[in-house]
């Protein structure tokens, strides 16, 4: 069985659930951007995303999530700083400052218990960070934005990746290779993968869209080299350069006419 037998379509009442779910998530997100301010700790940000999860009737996705090698994901929230491009768990504490960027990822399962999964985030300034700064997240979002105007039944993974690649590179920055987004619904990561670089139309990853197929498209930028490492504690992924990092990301699913992002 090839991966592409893999990728599942999702049912109209699956959607609907996916949906309901991808909108209290967004509400949760709302909520955690209003918290971030200097002196913030990323403990507190996870204990208000674990309570509101739980208010909204959802169950977090990532807490506990394996990350191979016998590595547990401690935390509900992903909560990665300047150079952290992603997997920076929130849990010890850390003290955000002035002038630090912030990603917030969060995935939830709604309802709690036998429920379907949505996945989103966005980066954002603690308090007034710099133009470079502020220009690489609104070029990342961009960077989204532009993603998931390509996406429709009939079009491609490459057209997805070309577009974030296309951007990035014209403003000069990196778009990292060795994470991608993915599908998302029945679980947390599903197939396929969702590349933010051109793999080529001829690429065996290079899958058609279909009606139906609920996607979490995820640009992760850096303002310098594309590569990155991963950081002593095995989980969080950072720029090899030192280089400041942008991440947006929202789950959408395919329609005839374009998509649909769920996660609003």
């Amino acid at each position: 069985m090839t991966y592409k037998n893999m990728v599942t379509i999702k049912t109209k009442e699956e959607i609907d659930i996916l949906r309901v779910g991808g909108h209290k998530l967004a509400l949760v997100l709302k909520a955690l951007v209003a918290a971030v301010k200097p002196g913030v700790s990323t403990a507190d940000l996870e204990d208000l995303t674990v309570k509101l999860i739980e208010e909204a009737g959802g169950r977090p996705s990532f807490k506990d999530y394996p990350m191979g090698g016998k590595v547990y994901f401690p935390s509900a929230l992903c909560a990665s700083i300047n150079d952290e491009v992603v997997h920076g768990p929130a849990v010890p504490g850390r003290i955000l400052k002035a002038g630090d960027i912030i990603d917030l990822d969060i995935g939830m399962e709604y309802p709690a218990q036998n429920g379907l999964y949505t996945d989103m985030c966005a980066t954002v300034p603690v308090g007034k960070a710099s133009k470079e700064a502020i220009k690489l997240m609104k070029v990342s979002r961009d960077c989204l934005t532009a993603a998931i105007k390509k996406v429709k039944a009939g079009a491609t993974l490459n057209d997805i990746g070309c577009a974030v690649q296309y951007l990035a590179e014209k403003h000069g920055y990196g778009v990292v290779r060795d994470l991608v987004g993915h599908g998302v619904g029945y679980k947390a990561h599903e197939e396929p993968n969702v590349f933010n670089y051109e793999i080529g139309d001829n690429s065996y990853d290079n899958l058609v869209l279909k009606s139906g197929m609920v996607l979490a498209i995820e640009p992760m930028i850096n303002m310098g080299t594309w590569k990155v490492r991963t950081a002593p504690n095995r989980m969080t992924v950072v720029t090899a350069d030192g280089s400041l990092s942008a991440h947006f990301e929202n789950t959408i699913v395919v329609t005839d006419k374009g998509c649909e992002v769920l996660t609003i």
